[in-house]
């Protein structure tokens, strides 16, 4: 859900780091960037052992954290068809058996492997996990049918326009109870690092924290919550929500030009504004729901798609890679069919290498509460060119985006700017001395180290 609340600031830097907080999450997360998987559509055979084969790609990709989406069996009753389609695959966020595999994926052994696998070569793995609704064919519903919320006329209400779903009812103890424990089984019992938990926002908070209580019994968990509108959830619960406003709306409004360029600034404030400081968001010009319902990047961000992808590297907050994204994946994925990615171009792999390296590499770009200051910094093209600084200490990070379809002739403002610099793509020195203009391609972009 897009949080669409518009705030005013009259300083445009966030707060300097306070040394003594602490995030929730482990310390592998602290500079961690996350790849989204999406098994069904990763290979033409669908399954973890297929996907298993990518994973020394995704090592010299530069990728952190596996967020695997959902891997259990999906309901039968009620399953959406998609247009044009006879039958249907369902959806993978209508779970029919918590504990269970979805066979078209493979078996509890073979996800088992692809965990160890991983964990061999360094990354952490995540699942995707839905708490608030279950298929209308799980077993709870025959065996715990108080365990659904139910309409005045006894039938279970469908969360939205799922219809393939039923809305579990989180005044039941026993079901919270059973919830948890379905958590715990995985981590028990294949080892995962934590859970993206899908609309977090419509299952109680105080769910969610007895949860995160519970499961870090057994190993320290990296929590996700698909939700930016209830910042409470990262108090204690989760490490991270979704940046919805600030990449998934003002991102796209600005390369549509519905919105100014400075609404990033003024987002990003936002963010700093209410967001406990223990916590990040999670930033992407794509996801799953973008691409299968929204449009692809180049639909939403035409030739800018890199430049805006600058972006959710350099502001503050974790960036994410959908599957296909270093791919310039060009085509919006059926959700509920079998669409199998097109890997047969990886031009973009080289500057998602250089950007995580970036992120990997720069403590000014760690992320919240580990990285540095943001800064707004004044340019003498504001309605076409973003500037801003990271700073943590004397490592610096000065970040300059031309956000529109022309070139550009663009000074930045301020004593700070002046230094000798190195870019980040190119390795090059550069000199910045303020008010001294600089050449920017359409959509180009400088992004400049001082170490």
């Amino acid at each position: 859900m897009l949080c669409c609340i518009s705030f005013l600031f009259t300083a445009c830097k966030t707060k300097t780091a306070v040394t003594d907080v602490k995030a929730n999450y482990p310390e592998w997360a602290k500079n961690a960037v996350i790849y989204e998987v999406n098994v069904r559509q990763y290979t033409p055979e669908g399954t973890f052992k297929a996907f298993e084969a990518n994973l020394p790609r995704l090592k010299e990709l530069g990728v952190d954290i596996l967020w695997i989406m959902p891997i259990h069996p999906i309901g039968v009753l009620d399953r959406k068809v998609p247009k044009g389609f006879k039958t249907s695959l369902g959806s993978y966020y209508s779970v029919k058996d918590y504990k269970g595999v979805n066979p078209e994926f493979g078996t509890e052994a073979d996800f088992k492997a692809l965990v160890t696998k991983a964990h061999e070569m360094g990354f952490k793995v995540i699942i995707d996990w839905v708490a608030n609704h279950s298929s209308r064919d799980n077993n709870w519903i025959t065996e715990h049918p108080d365990w659904y919320i139910k309409d005045s006329t006894g039938k279970m209400i469908t969360p939205f326009d799922w219809t393939d779903c039923a809305k579990l009812n989180y005044a039941n103890q026993d079901m919270r109870a059973a919830m948890i424990d379905a958590m715990k089984y995985w981590v028990a019992n294949c080892d995962i690092d934590g859970f993206r938990c899908d609309v977090a926002g419509e299952v109680p908070v105080d769910f969610w924290e007895t949860a995160r209580m519970e499961l870090e019994k057994t190993k320290p968990m990296f929590m996700l919550a698909e939700n930016e509108d209830h910042p409470e959830l990262c108090k204690k619960a989760f490490d991270a929500n979704y940046a919805w406003g600030t990449c998934n709306g003002t991102l796209v409004n600005v390369a549509k030009g519905k919105d100014s360029v400075q609404q990033i600034i003024r987002q990003v404030m936002k963010v700093d504004s209410i967001l406990p400081k223990n916590a990040m968001q999670m930033n992407f010009v794509t996801n799953h729901d973008e691409n299968s319902w929204n449009g692809t990047v180049t639909e939403k961000f035409g030739v800018g798609g890199k430049a805006f992808a600058v972006l959710t590297y350099t502001i503050p907050g974790m960036p994410l890679i959908y599957s296909g994204q270093e791919a310039g994946l060009n085509k919006r994925l059926q959700f509920f069919v079998k669409d199998t990615i097109n890997w047969s171009n990886l031009e973009l792999t080289p500057f998602y290498q250089t950007l995580n390296k970036l992120k990997h590499g720069n403590e000014a770009l760690f992320n919240p509460p580990y990285g540095g200051t943001f800064e707004k910094i004044k340019n003498t093209e504001p309605t076409k060119v973003l500037s801003f600084m990271r700073a943590k200490g004397d490592t610096k990070v000065l970040v300059i985006v031309n956000l529109s379809a022309a070139p550009v002739s663009v000074a930045v403002k301020g004593d700070v700017v002046n230094g000798t610099y190195k870019d980040a793509f190119t390795g090059a020195e550069t000199k910045i001395v303020k008010k001294e203009p600089m050449n920017l391609e359409a959509w180009g972009y400088k992004v400049l180290e001082i170490k």
